[in-house]
């Protein structure tokens, strides 16, 4: 959904508008614009401008900023489509002409799109009424597009903004929730001005909320479904061996911000990106850390080497082949993202590979229904105990594969190497349990699913550790060093902050 801000100063023209891409809509606030639509992928209003003043990018700076960033292949139901092509016909969008944006992208990223746009767009409605229902436990509102919304009154009553409920330089609530009365209802509620709502309680405190803040905050299936997708971005391009590996200048994502919020949309939406160009030295991803915000400390310290060492603690420390694998399934909470950056490189052997866990999860899911559930349910032992940054033994238990409460794969947390000879399941369901960790394992390492690729020094793929499983090729032993990358982790919760305030930056969008 995101901010919808009041367009002054346009010229509405009564025309259709075709959009390309996935995103929200956002007001540019050009001072003159000819021609003027709405891009979706980032929900940036933009077009040919004469004598502007704003803000908005012309479609060739638009142009550039979307060219790396990939479509998305996920499925909304034709109900919906409809409902969101009626919402938006509804609306009044300024500069109806055709995006000038090119690319191609799937009816699903789009009609999500759209929903987002007309979300964002109807911010800009007025209320026409507002009414008590439920004998005082819920509000409805009725907007000017002829929707409704409904909000329970405990929930208003929580969410008071006002100076004694709410602390608006921390953006955090004040009010106790042992103070707050869950069957509240309401005392009178009234319409303020058709952009504010007014509600007194039976305690006579008095809460205001503005169209816009209740707008956003819609309680409906659709309106919610947006607001997942507008805060954590959960869409999903899946690939196989036939992947075209991103690849954006190490450089240009360190200065640029436009490239950064490129390379970080990329990261979330296809799981890997490949970094070029960077210094064959140690210390690039401190660097690349301290751009997002910091790297997460491990056992093995803030980055770490790979590379063939004598009495190794980790099998990455070896010569020889790691087979499909993700990072520290050891750690209650495994680092969400990894950085790895090729120093030197040995002349034969030590390729890289890849395979998408959430793709391969899905096809298990479909293929073999039994071998999924076990595998998403089955606590699997891990240990890892050695000396590194500091002594460690840790030990955790994970599932392979991780879901949500919908039952979608959210994390994989696979490792073989770690997994512990500790098994604490009952004896009959242990072969079970290996058939089905075996499906799995052939569906990752089948030549559909994996990608191959090699290093090259300067090099820094940047891949989503939860999603994302990783392996490598063996190379000779030598007696010198002959292939050395350095290591990094981050975390996602830095990650998406970093990305959402570029987006905010580069969009001029909340």
């Amino acid at each position: 959904m995101g901010r919808e801000r009041e367009r002054e100063g346009r010229q509405t023209e009564k025309e259709g508008v075709t959009t390309r891409g996935s995103g929200s809509a956002v007001d540019t606030r050009a001072a003159e614009a000819v021609c003027v639509c709405v891009c979706v992928h980032c929900g940036q209003g933009h077009g040919s401008q004469r004598g502007s003043t704003g803000t908005a990018p012309t479609a060739t700076r638009h142009q550039e900023l979307h060219d790396s960033i990939p479509s998305d292949d996920f499925n909304i139901e034709p109900k919906r489509w409809r409902s969101v092509a009626h919402a938006l016909l509804r609306t009044g969008v300024p500069g109806g002409r055709a995006c000038c944006l090119g690319g191609s992208h799937s009816l699903g990223a789009l009609s999500l799109a759209v929903l987002h746009t007309t979300q964002q767009l109807s911010m800009g409605l007025g209320i026409l009424k507002v009414e008590a229902l439920d004998e005082g436990h819920l509000v409805c509102v009725k907007w000017e597009d002829g929707s409704e919304s409904s909000y329970p009154c405990v929930w208003l009553r929580d969410n008071c903004q006002c100076p004694q409920c709410f602390l608006p330089s921390a953006g955090a609530r004040r009010l106790l929730f042992e103070d707050l009365d869950v069957n509240i209802v309401l005392k009178k509620v009234a319409l303020a001005d058709p952009r504010k709502i007014s509600i007194t309680w039976p305690d006579e405190h008095t809460s205001e909320y503005e169209a816009e803040w209740l707008k956003k905050r819609c309680f409906s299936e659709e309106a919610r479904a947006v607001m997942r997708a507008d805060l954590f971005l959960p869409e999903h391009q899946y690939w196989g061996s036939d992947l075209q590996l991103p690849k954006m200048p190490f450089e240009e994502i360190m200065y640029n911000d436009e490239s950064a919020y490129k390379w970080l949309c990329t990261l979330k939406k296809v799981g890997i990106v490949l970094l070029t160009g960077a210094a064959t030295r140690q210390g690039e991803l401190n660097r690349l850390g301290h751009r997002i915000g910091f790297l997460r400390l491990t056992f093995y310290g803030p980055t770490w080497q790979v590379q063939d060492k004598a009495d190794a603690n980790n099998v990455a420390y070896t010569t020889g082949r790691l087979c499909f694998h993700t990072d520290y399934p050891v750690l209650q909470h495994p680092p969400g993202v990894q950085f790895l950056h090729c120093i030197k490189q040995t002349s034969a052997g030590g390729e890289s590979e890849v395979v998408d866990g959430f793709h391969v999860s899905n096809k298990l899911k479909k293929q073999n229904p039994e071998a999924f559930q076990i595998l998403s349910s089955t606590a699997v032992d891990y240990v890892d105990v050695g000396v590194d940054y500091c002594d460690f033994a840790v030990h955790c238990k994970q599932r392979i594969i991780d879901i949500d409460s919908r039952g979608q794969v959210i994390r994989i947390n696979y490792n073989n190497a770690t997994r512990d000879t500790v098994f604490d399941i009952p004896a009959e369901k242990v072969r079970s349990f290996y058939a089905a960790l075996k499906e799995f394992n052939d569906l990752l390492n089948s030549a559909e699913h994996k990608f191959t690729y090699k290093l090259k020094p300067g090099d820094i793929v940047t891949f989503d550790n939860w999603r994302v499983l990783h392996g490598r090729q063996s190379y000779p032993w030598c007696s010198e060093v002959t292939r050395h990358l350095e290591g990094a982790y981050a975390d996602w919760d830095v990650v998406m902050s970093r990305l959402r305030l570029l987006r905010k930056k580069v969009l001029n969008r909340d």
